[in-house]
Protein backbone atom coordinates (compact mmCIF):
# COMPACT_ATOMS: atom_id res chain seq x y z
CA UNK A 1 0.00 0.00 0.00
CA UNK A 2 2.94 2.26 0.77
CA UNK A 3 4.26 1.54 -2.20
CA UNK A 4 1.61 2.41 -4.20
CA UNK A 5 0.99 5.82 -2.41
CA UNK A 6 5.06 6.72 -3.14
CA UNK A 7 3.84 5.72 -6.96
CA UNK A 8 1.19 7.97 -7.06
CA UNK A 9 2.95 11.05 -5.48
CA UNK A 10 5.65 10.94 -7.44
CA UNK A 11 3.33 10.28 -10.83
CA UNK A 12 4.50 7.23 -11.45
CA UNK A 13 1.65 5.56 -11.48
CA UNK A 14 1.26 4.98 -15.77
CA UNK A 15 3.67 3.11 -16.90
CA UNK A 16 6.05 4.79 -19.38
CA UNK A 17 7.07 7.51 -16.53
CA UNK A 18 7.18 4.26 -14.69
CA UNK A 19 9.41 3.09 -17.13
CA UNK A 20 11.61 6.29 -16.98
CA UNK A 21 12.36 6.51 -13.25
CA UNK A 22 13.07 3.12 -13.11
CA UNK A 23 15.85 3.89 -16.11
CA UNK A 24 16.88 6.60 -14.57
CA UNK A 25 17.31 4.64 -11.01
CA UNK A 26 19.38 2.01 -13.09
CA UNK A 27 21.77 5.02 -14.57
CA UNK A 28 22.16 6.78 -11.07
CA UNK A 29 22.28 3.49 -9.44
CA UNK A 30 25.29 2.66 -11.50
CA UNK A 31 26.95 5.94 -12.60
CA UNK A 32 27.36 5.04 -16.15
CA UNK A 33 26.33 7.75 -18.97
CA UNK A 34 22.97 6.48 -20.96
CA UNK A 35 25.11 5.11 -24.22
CA UNK A 36 27.39 2.52 -22.02
CA UNK A 37 23.77 1.64 -20.59
CA UNK A 38 22.80 1.46 -24.40
CA UNK A 39 25.57 -0.69 -24.73
CA UNK A 40 25.33 -3.31 -22.28
CA UNK A 41 21.98 -3.51 -22.35
CA UNK A 42 21.94 -4.65 -25.69
CA UNK A 43 24.55 -6.81 -25.26
CA UNK A 44 22.58 -8.55 -22.10
CA UNK A 45 19.16 -8.63 -23.99
CA UNK A 46 21.78 -10.19 -26.92
CA UNK A 47 23.32 -13.05 -24.42
CA UNK A 48 20.21 -13.88 -22.62
CA UNK A 49 18.14 -14.46 -25.84
CA UNK A 50 20.88 -16.75 -27.01
CA UNK A 51 20.79 -18.67 -23.40
CA UNK A 52 17.49 -19.14 -23.40
CA UNK A 53 15.91 -19.65 -26.68
CA UNK A 54 19.20 -22.14 -27.06
CA UNK A 55 19.71 -20.86 -30.81
CA UNK A 56 23.01 -19.63 -32.09
CA UNK A 57 24.36 -16.06 -32.44
CA UNK A 58 23.98 -15.86 -35.79
CA UNK A 59 20.38 -16.75 -35.79
CA UNK A 60 17.75 -13.80 -36.13
CA UNK A 61 15.91 -14.83 -32.85
CA UNK A 62 18.76 -12.97 -30.44
CA UNK A 63 19.44 -9.94 -32.79
CA UNK A 64 15.45 -9.74 -33.18
CA UNK A 65 14.48 -9.28 -29.60
CA UNK A 66 17.32 -6.52 -28.84
CA UNK A 67 15.43 -4.71 -31.63
CA UNK A 68 12.08 -5.26 -30.24
CA UNK A 69 13.82 -4.30 -26.51
CA UNK A 70 15.37 -1.17 -28.37
CA UNK A 71 11.80 -0.53 -30.07
CA UNK A 72 10.06 -0.90 -27.04
CA UNK A 73 12.34 1.40 -25.14
CA UNK A 74 11.76 4.25 -27.52
CA UNK A 75 8.24 4.22 -27.58
CA UNK A 76 7.99 4.53 -23.94
CA UNK A 77 10.49 7.55 -24.55
CA UNK A 78 8.36 8.57 -27.11
CA UNK A 79 5.22 8.64 -24.40
CA UNK A 80 6.88 9.99 -21.74
CA UNK A 81 8.63 12.91 -23.66
CA UNK A 82 5.50 13.49 -25.95
CA UNK A 83 7.62 13.62 -29.25
CA UNK A 84 10.17 11.85 -30.65
CA UNK A 85 13.94 13.18 -29.96
CA UNK A 86 15.05 12.21 -33.00
CA UNK A 87 19.69 12.52 -32.00
CA UNK A 88 18.50 10.98 -28.54
CA UNK A 89 16.39 8.09 -30.31
CA UNK A 90 19.19 7.40 -32.87
CA UNK A 91 22.06 7.43 -30.44
CA UNK A 92 20.20 5.24 -28.46
CA UNK A 93 19.50 2.97 -31.13
CA UNK A 94 23.15 2.54 -32.81
CA UNK A 95 24.40 2.13 -29.35
CA UNK A 96 22.25 -0.59 -28.75
CA UNK A 97 22.34 -2.41 -31.29
CA UNK A 98 25.68 -2.17 -33.08
CA UNK A 99 27.39 -4.78 -30.99
CA UNK A 100 24.50 -7.73 -31.27
CA UNK A 101 24.55 -6.74 -35.13
CA UNK A 102 28.49 -6.95 -35.83
CA UNK A 103 28.51 -10.44 -33.79
CA UNK A 104 25.22 -11.66 -35.31
CA UNK A 105 26.89 -10.62 -38.72
CA UNK A 106 30.24 -12.33 -38.23
CA UNK A 107 28.86 -15.62 -36.81
CA UNK A 108 26.59 -16.39 -39.47
CA UNK A 109 29.32 -15.07 -42.35
CA UNK A 110 32.14 -17.46 -40.55
CA UNK A 111 30.96 -20.71 -42.03
CA UNK A 112 30.73 -19.24 -45.32
CA UNK A 113 34.63 -18.22 -45.06
CA UNK A 114 35.69 -21.47 -43.48
CA UNK A 115 33.62 -23.28 -46.35
CA UNK A 116 35.94 -20.99 -49.24
CA UNK A 117 38.82 -21.86 -47.33
CA UNK A 118 38.38 -24.94 -47.39
CA UNK A 119 37.54 -25.12 -51.27
CA UNK A 120 40.47 -23.42 -52.00
CA UNK A 121 42.47 -26.17 -49.79
CA UNK A 122 41.08 -29.06 -51.84
CA UNK A 123 42.19 -27.03 -55.01
CA UNK A 124 46.04 -26.31 -53.69
CA UNK A 125 45.91 -30.14 -52.99
CA UNK A 126 44.55 -31.03 -56.57
CA UNK A 127 47.15 -28.65 -58.20
CA UNK A 128 49.92 -30.01 -56.18
CA UNK A 129 49.03 -33.62 -56.65
CA UNK A 130 48.75 -32.87 -60.55
CA UNK A 131 52.62 -31.23 -60.62
CA UNK A 132 54.21 -34.00 -59.07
Amino acid sequence: MYAIHLLRAHGLMDLPNLYVWFIKWVGDGTGLPDTILHIHAGMIIFILARAVSARSLGSLFPISCVIAAELLNEIMDRLHYGSWRWPDTIGDVVNTLFWPVIICIAVRVRPLLERKRATVQQDLEVVSREVV
